[in-house]
């Protein structure tokens, strides 16, 4: 008895069945099916896209919602103030050496998205102790105790209020005041720095733009072409006549190393760049990174 034959029905079965998935209906369908996935894919982009967008200022001012408030330490010998700004109410801390004239100069410190004043309290004291001057840092509107919501128009009007206040109040002069921006605060310093010939402009971990940033952040969308938000540090960096000092972290996972070096590029001389081998987004701390501070003072006094 041959044993072809089951064979030759197998093969038959096969044939049969390869030949109806040939057949029209089976291409409508696999095209139906292409197309729904094809359809909820788009779908699922454009709603996600549109989430992000509305959630745009939760998330770049993400410090306004999640921060947490500390007390400062007696070491600080804080005094709270609060400065109007176009709109809002500006909570500040200021803090001062023992013995401090205005003539010593002040610094100004610009703090990150993620961050309110509370955070600083260390920021603060280095400033202050390691190089004589007194220190006020200030919270965006919406930030720990400042009223309204932030913005960027809010956040820069902020920034104005509280240099006024060193100027006006403390009569310090604007060429002896140095401005500090850290990330979402560079952006604030910088803006700050083509109004006012002050004595030095300090970034860390400063980002270009931010809808360069904000690219980077969400490279599976158009992101630079519809964030509403722009904070343009690189060609704002350009007006800036000030001695310029910025710092930036070679491992950044949030604003990349690249940002820095082209703020660098394009800042005007005095310039100097501090790279932080193997850095992650945060500002040095150490006594090597103020010595360099003092140093470029003294460099570039007038």
């Amino acid at each position: 008895m041959s044993t072809d034959l089951p064979r030759r029905e197998e093969s038959k079965a096969t044939d049969t069945v390869s030949l109806s998935r040939r057949a029209p209906f089976w291409h409508r369908l696999n095209r139906r099916r292409l197309a729904k996935c094809c359809l909820l894919a788009g779908v699922v982009y454009v709603v996600s896209l549109l989430v992000l967008l509305a959630l745009e200022d939760r998330l770049l001012f993400s410090g306004a919602v999640f921060a947490h408030w500390r007390e400062p330490a007696d070491s600080l010998r804080v005094r709270e103030i609060t400065v109007n700004s176009e709109a809002d109410q500006i909570h500040a801390w200021f803090s001062a050496p023992e013995n401090w004239k205005p003539q010593l100069g002040a610094v100004l410190i610009s703090h990150g998205n993620g961050n309110n004043l509370s955070s600083m309290g260390d920021c603060v004291a280095r400033w202050r102790d390691r190089l004589g001057r007194a220190v006020l840092v200030y919270d965006y509107p919406g930030y720990g105790k400042s009223t309204g919501r932030p913005s960027e128009a809010g956040c820069y009007a902020a920034g104005v209020a509280a240099l006024a206040w060193l100027i006006e109040d403390q009569r310090v002069s604007a060429s002896e005041i140095i401005l500090v921006g850290e990330s979402l605060g560079g952006a604030i310093a910088t803006e700050l720095s083509t109004r006012h010939a002050v004595r030095l402009l300090v970034l860390h971990s400063a980002f270009t733009s931010f809808p360069d940033v904000a690219q980077v952040r969400m490279p599976w969308y158009p992101s630079r072409y519809l964030v509403h938000n722009q904070m343009k540090n690189l060609e704002k960096i350009r007006r800036v006549h000030c001695p310029v000092l910025i710092t930036h972290g070679t491992a950044d996972r949030t604003v990349p190393f690249s940002h820095g070096e082209r703020l660098f590029t394009d800042a005007n001389q005095p310039k100097e760049f501090i790279r932080m081998e193997g850095g992650g987004h945060y500002p040095p701390a150490d006594a090597a990174f103020f010595d360099a501070v003092r140093q470029f003072l003294m460099k570039t006094a007038r």
